[in-house]
């Protein structure tokens, strides 16, 4: 208002003396309004390292880890304030999954016992796509179902048996399970292949499958799935198979495995949610 009239003038006509209004002017914010510009930067520098992914809720307990004291409602509205949200969940369906063969099916084991309480006793698998402008980069991957952990996976070009056993073999050598390992999959041929099943024999490790056409039995690593496609794939498109590859294991190995925040662990990561079972 001031620029369109002047300051005399409208101390005149709200009964301010001009010493008043410059005094009121210079004043210093309130205590609130001090402490919330400290915590706007520190928002989104908690935003930035989530790479854009974390809500409210994760940024909220980032923040306390490091001794700030905040709720979530100061926080969100702090986050609307500043136009920043958390990856919103897309809805997606793939379709890597071929149960058109004559190859033994497993029973699905998995239905009939607890959620497992400490890693390697299941292990959950599948297999999704990712478009790049060279084609198609297929992935791989092994989830530990106690921590939520991918313990395994592997990348390729074509969508055959070789790659979840290049996946499946990475787990097995960096895990080390003992004997009575539960490894559930869908019923794709690759996953009931004679190769597959010696390899899952020669480790002692129980197979498991999907009931037919039911997604729903390995919803553990479909949401695997569904939180990279939304964090990372949905967001960049990739010239190469190359690029794909490295951006990938960077979301896996930097972010995922070692300082995401997942709910069903309290909020920990994998591999902090590990470290409080051993």
């Amino acid at each position: 208002m001031s620029d369109a009239y002047p300051v005399q003038r409208l101390c005149e006509v709200f009964s301010v003396s001009r010493s008043g209004y410059y005094t009121w002017l210079k004043a210093a914010a309130s205590p609130r309004a001090q402490r919330d510009q400290v915590l706007r930067a520190q928002i989104a520098a908690v935003h930035a390292k989530s790479r854009g992914t974390y809500g409210s809720p994760r940024v909220t307990l980032d923040l306390q880890d490091l001794g700030e004291r905040v709720g979530r409602h100061r926080v969100a509205r702090l986050m609307r304030a500043a136009g920043l949200r958390g990856r919103q969940k897309r809805r997606y369906r793939v379709f890597t999954t071929d149960s058109r063969h004559n190859e033994p099916i497993a029973p699905n084991r998995m239905a009939a016992i607890p959620p497992p309480t400490r890693p390697d006793r299941v292990w959950v698998t599948d297999m999704t796509y990712v478009h790049t402008d060279e084609g198609w980069l297929y992935v791989a991957g092994v989830l530990d179902r106690c921590s939520r952990r991918l313990v395994g996976w592997a990348m390729g070009d074509a969508l055959d048996t070789t790659l979840p056993m290049s996946a499946l073999r990475m787990a097995l050598e960096q895990r080390r399970p003992e004997p009575g390992l539960l490894h559930h999959s869908d019923r794709g041929v690759q996953y009931a292949s004679a190769a597959y099943r010696s390899m899952l024999a020669d480790h002692g490790v129980t197979a498991s499958m999907s009931r037919k056409a039911n997604c729903y039995d390995n919803a553990v690593m479909e949401a695997f799935w569904s939180t990279l496609k939304n964090e990372l794939i949905h967001r960049r498109r990739f010239s190469t198979r190359a690029e794909a590859r490295t951006a990938i294991f960077d979301y896996i190995e930097a972010f995922y495995n070692r300082t995401r925040r997942h709910s069903a662990l309290g909020y920990k990561s994998p591999l902090a949610y590990e470290s409080t079972l051993s």
